[in-house]
Order: C-alpha cells, then structure tokens, then sequence
C-alpha cells in the first residue's frame, strides 16, 4: 500500500468536509431565525448535529473495524453531500417547512459527520507507532484550515448568488469529496485484519472506558472539548459587549484562531511530541488553556486580546494531536475504530453540554462560564500530571 497518499486522502477527505461544515455553521443561526425558530430552538437545531455525531459516532467507528475503513468513509462522503443539499433546498424555503427541512439536515449532517473518528482510525492504519500522534495532527490541521476557508467561501456565495447557494456550495465541495475518494482511496484494513468482537453500544462504552490509560484520555478530551465549547458559544458575546465588535470583527478573529491551529497541528506538533512527549503536551496544554480562559474575559484593548486568544488557540490545537495519538497507541489494533468513536462521541457530547451551559451562565455574569471552564481546565490538567507524566505513573503500552 503506498501510504503517503491515503495520508493525503484522508487530510483531502476531513478538510473538505470541514469546509462544508464552515460554509453553513454561522450562517446556520441566521438562517434559523430566518424561519421563525428562537431562543432555545436555535440551540436545538445547533445541538443536533452534534448529537447525531454523539450516537453515531462508535457504531461509525465498530462498522469500520468490522467492514473496513474506506466503505464507511464514502458512505460518509456521499452523506454529507446530500445533507448538504437538503440545507440549500431548506434555504428556498420559508415558516416551518424551511424549518423542519433545516433541522433534518442537520441531523443527516451529524450522522454522516460522525465518520470522523473512521478518519482518525485510518490515520492509525498508516502510520507507525512514533509518527502516530503527529499523523493525528493532521485532522487538526483540517480543522484549522476547514475553518478559515468554509465561513470565506459562505460569505462570498451567499453575497454573489443568493441564499441558497452556500448550501450548494458545501454539497458540490462533498460531492466532490467522495468522487475523488472513490478513485483515490485505499483500504487501510487488510482482509485478513483481527475481526472485533460484537458489541453492543452501551457495553462497547464501558469495555473502553474501563480501560485506566484509554479511558482516563477520553475524559480529558471531553473536558477539553467542553472548555472549547464554552469560549466557541460566548466568545461573539464577550467581543460585542466588551469592546463593541461587530460580525465582521468576530469572523476575523475565529480566522486568527483557525489559523494558528493549522499551523500547530500541521507543522509544529511533530517537533513538539519529539521535544516534550505526548504526556507533557497534554498537561502543559490544559495548563495554558485554563490561564488563557481565566483571562480573555478582562483584557481591555485588542492588543491584549490577540495574545491571550494566541495563547488559547495555540494550546487548544496542541491538545487534541497528542490525546488521540495515546489513545490509538494503548488501543489494539482490532478496537481502533471503537475506541476512537468512543472517544469522538465524547467530544460530540461536550460540544451538546458546553454551549448550553456556557451561555447559561454567561446570562449571569459575562466571565462566568470562562472562569469555571478554566478552573475545569486547571483541574483536568493537575491529573494529566497524576496520572501520565508523575515517575511510576501508567505508561504508554508498547
């Protein structure tokens, strides 16, 4: 197998998809209202792709172990194409029609995105086991860079051809997406890989997260993913009531994030894990994603601002590469795709609570939900240390 271009295909293949994703998320509120939802609702229908990734996210991830990695990719591929679309269509709509057809594709967005985690596991396929946590890298890589690119490519269509056209838009990138996988992707599972063990959902749940090592990292990821939820929901807020910030402002700085998470999980992860390691990553990430957190709600000037939300974005990209590259390193190969759908359901599941919470207590006091995020942060960080990085602690299995 000649693995340099499956790498590539499956950056190509997250990449594309996050655009798509990108070109509808902040329009996606807008939209909403557009059809009469409000309050709660728009929450709702936010919340249910992440939902959907949630439930669908291990049976992704099991399916893949058992059929192989690149049928469930296409079948994912193909899905978001038609998710997609039906955004479009629900965009020429109007009242509760639009509505509902809005919320289902999102649903059908949320199970077809799930794949994720059958990406990840392919990247494990691939890579050896010293190059595994930086391979991971790529998937943040694609976040960063999917998120740069989609909200451009949405505003642009929408200005030019309408609205609905950002929903074409991100259905032709994924259509696009799956014809080229089609011809270009391999399998990564030989057929004569281990066959897993059937499970079922819930029990696959706990036969992982009994696991001391594996199921130690899916809890900080959660954490981590929560953290990140909280500032992704508020942090628009706190920029409009803070210093006055408009859209246009708030689009620029989530670019300046996007951004500095590509170029930390694209190039610099891989120096960093050779310098410090996986376990020292983790810990001294959450370390500074807690005192940025704890921060950001009080710097009074837009100088301020970019330092401590380059101090956020830079330890938040540096978190994800490492944690995964641990779980797929302590996880056999016959349980990668359970183990990281587990552990991709568990970010889905942050991302449901993170911004209901958040805003929530933002209602209260604007620098709430960044001061308890941070001090969730802090403590995840202090077990980190516990737990991987103290003499004697558990290691990486080998």
């Amino acid at each position: 197998m000649n693995r340099k271009p499956s790498l590539l295909i499956i950056f190509l293949t997250v990449f594309i998809d996050l655009i798509g994703f990108g070109i509808v998320m902040p329009l996606l509120p807008l939209y909403s209202e557009r059809f009469g939802a409000h309050g709660y609702m728009i929450g709702m229908i936010i919340a249910s792709f992440s939902v959907m990734q949630f439930l669908f996210a291990p049976a992704w991830g099991r399916l893949s172990d058992r059929i192989g990695r690149r049928p469930v990719l296409l079948i994912g591929n193909f899905g978001s194409a038609v998710s997609y679309g039906l955004f479009a269509v629900a965009s020429g709509f109007s009242g509760g029609t639009g509505l509902f057809i809005l919320l289902l594709s999102r649903v059908f967005a949320g199970i077809c995105g799930a794949t994720l985690s059958v990406a990840s596991a392919y990247i494990a396929d691939v890579s050896s086991r010293e190059s595994r946590s930086k391979s991971m890298g790529l998937i943040g890589m694609a976040f960063g860079l999917g998120f740069i690119f989609g909200p451009a490519i949405g505003s642009f269509s929408y200005a030019k051809f309408g609205i609905t056209a950002p929903g074409w838009f991100a259905a032709a990138f994924c259509l696009g997406n799956f014809i080229l996988a089609s011809f270009v992707l391999v399998e990564s599972r030989k057929p004569d890989s281990e066959r897993a063990s059937e499970r079922p959902k819930l029990q696959q749940w706990t036969q992982i997260l009994r696991q001391p090592v594996v199921g130690f990292l899916i809890v900080i990821y959660f954490v981590a993913t929560f953290c990140f939820a909280c500032f992704e929901s508020t942090f628009g807020l706190l920029l409009k009531n803070n210093l006055n910030y408009n859209e246009k402002h708030v689009g620029l700085l989530f670019t300046y994030c996007g951004l500095l998470g590509a170029i930390i999980q694209g190039g610099a992860i891989g120096r960093l894990i050779k310098k410090w390691g996986e376990q020292k990553l983790i810990f001294g990430s959450l370390f500074l994603v807690a005192i940025s957190l704890a921060m950001l709600p009080y710097f009074p000037n837009l100088t301020g601002l970019l330092l401590g939300l380059g101090l956020f974005a830079s330890a938040s990209g540096v978190n994800r590469p490492p944690t995964f590259g641990l779980i797929s390193l302590n996880t056999p190969p016959d349980e990668q795709g359970a183990a990281l759908g587990v552990a991709q359901s568990a970010g889905s599941l942050a991302r449901i609570f993170g911004p209901v919470f958040a805003t929530t207590a933002y209602a209260f006091q604007p620098a709430l939900p960044y001061l308890i995020a941070a001090v969730l942060a802090l403590a995840a960080s202090a077990f980190a240390w516990i737990r991987l990085c103290r003499p004697g602690s558990p290691g990486v299995a080998h």
